[in-house]
């Protein structure tokens, strides 16, 4: 049987929502503010793990 790899880069623990903000940030410097296709897909997922951290309070505002 053959298995699938993921080629995401799942975080190995829980990381808060300051921390994956400070790397969408460094994300976005690195691209100069235009990202590449592979560049908006680790945006989409960083979106998604800060969404995830991020206090109710924060997602409301």
């Amino acid at each position: 049987m053959l298995h699938s790899m993921s080629t995401s880069v799942e975080p190995s623990s829980e990381r808060s929502a300051a921390e994956v903000n400070e790397e969408i940030r460094a994300l976005w410097l690195r691209s100069g503010g235009t990202l590449s296709v592979e560049q908006r897909a680790e945006y989409q997922r960083l979106v998604m793990e800060w969404a995830r951290a991020a206090p109710e309070s924060v997602k409301a505002a």
